[in-house]
């Protein structure tokens, strides 16, 4: 079928869904496949469950002379290109995040000073992957006065398929840091992926938003129209800010070119956020949000997805950072916390993945990090942490680090909880 003609269906029938078991009625089944599941086998299940239409890639999928299956060469190409066919019917500002560090948070910041001025799509929780990104596309509506896509990456060339998904105006990457080097093979890698991003919007003439602390990403940027945000350093900056504290929650000032200096108290733990929160600053400032718009915006916003929190419970109080990690985000993270003026503290951290042949200098070098750190207590998960040299306690997984707490739990800290999604760290709080 024609893109045209699916898209002519999609307007009759606008909501997509990928998951047999989620089905609203009269919604779009797209059958995606991967390396675990296939959903052609359910295409069935989901037109009984309420689907309108079913979009199979597998001739046996199909019921024959069933007008309600939909058959394509690939379901996902097909979604994709829905996605796109339906973007180029909106003419909005569309900004796409990508970045190695921050991305979501930066996302999520953008979205909410800009919503103090715009209706706003943009991108929920951190769905930013092949299937997410065009979702997303998908929920555009007519109300909309801007999207923001977030839009990430672990191998060479996903920043660019994604990019001529969302034919973004403006982007931004937020850093390029040690990530994912299993499937980029080293850092120039990861700066050629996510500078895909800014080849794209040079083709296209489009808008970059820059931190200029980072040589990488203005070499990168050359020849494209840049607005530059970062910390003060002589030149004229669209904005530039700095730290004023962080005890624990991030505390700093911001201001235009030409304007007045902004203190903002923030919801964040971390001087690491500075960099999103001018992200946010600069980029509501292009599409006219107020100074003071912009303060409350940052000011009100308050993380969640175990990114940046800080928790409380009876025994101690948490800075919870565990939905990722790699080594320039545990680097970030660590000295950050040894930097706070805070009492008592104590880290467990989990391993860091993806990391390929650098992995075990990366541990290790978080390992001599911690050492010089002077906290009291360090607790380290996962066999990466063990095959290197420190004089800290290692678990082989969260389970174990539990069955510690179950006999003496820490009482009167500040604890650091940081590691990689897959040590399932973010477990944790309910027994600190």
């Amino acid at each position: 079928m024609e893109i045209a003609k699916l898209y002519e269906l999609y307007r009759q029938h606008p909501v997509v869904t990928t998951d047999s078991r989620d089905c609203p009625q009269g919604s779009i089944f797209f059958a995606l496949r991967g390396d675990t599941f296939n959903g052609n086998t359910f295409a069935s299940q989901a037109i009984a469950q309420g689907c309108a239409y079913a979009v199979v890639d597998e001739a046996g999928a199909a019921v024959p002379g069933d007008g309600r299956y939909i058959k394509v060469e690939n379901a996902l190409d097909a979604l994709r290109q829905l996605a796109h066919y339906h973007r180029e019917q909106f003419r909005i500002p569309v900004i796409q995040v990508t970045g190695t560090n921050g991305k979501t948070t930066t996302k999520e910041l953008v979205a909410a000073v800009l919503s103090k001025k715009h209706k706003v799509l943009y991108t929920q929780g951190n769905l930013n992957n092949h299937i997410g990104v065009p979702k997303t596309l998908l929920q555009l509506k007519p109300e909309h006065t801007i999207a923001v896509v977030e839009t990430g990456a672990n191998h060479p060339g996903e920043i660019l398929a994604s990019a001529e998904i969302v034919d973004p105006d403006f982007g931004i990457i937020t850093n390029v840091g040690m990530a994912h080097l299993a499937g980029f093979g080293s850092f120039e890698g990861v700066v050629r992926t996510k500078g895909e991003l800014y080849d794209y919007l040079r083709a296209k003439h489009g808008t970059v938003f820059v931190d200029y602390d980072s040589g990488v990403l203005r070499r990168i940027a050359d020849g494209l129209h840049q607005i530059y945000y970062g910390s003060p350093c002589g030149e004229t900056l669209n904005v530039e800010g700095e730290v004023l504290e962080c005890v624990p929650f991030l505390k700093f000032r911001w201001r235009p070119a030409g304007g007045e200096w902004q203190e903002v108290q923030t919801r964040l733990i971390g001087s690491y956020n500075l960099k999103n929160m001018l992200a946010a600053a600069v980029i509501g400032r292009t599409f006219g949000v107020d100074v003071k718009s912009v303060n409350e915006a940052l000011s009100e916003y308050v993380p969640q997805n175990n990114r940046s929190q800080l928790m409380e419970t009876p025994d101690n109080k948490l800075i919870v950072d565990a939905y990722n990690a790699n080594p320039t985000s545990m680097r970030a993270a660590i000295e950050n916390f040894r930097d706070m003026k805070v009492g008592r503290r104590m880290a467990i951290l989990g391993e860091m993945g993806e990391l390929g042949h650098e992995s075990w200098e990366a541990h290790q070098e978080i390992a001599n990090l911690l050492m010089e750190s002077g906290f009291e207590h360090v607790w380290l998960v996962g066999n990466e942490f063990k095959a290197v040299h420190h004089p800290f306690r290692t678990f082989d997984n969260v389970e174990q680090v539990k069955a510690a707490l179950a006999v003496k739990k820490p009482k009167g800290y500040y604890i650091l909880v940081k590691g990689s999604h897959s040590t399932k760290l973010y477990e944790l709080p309910a027994f600190l």
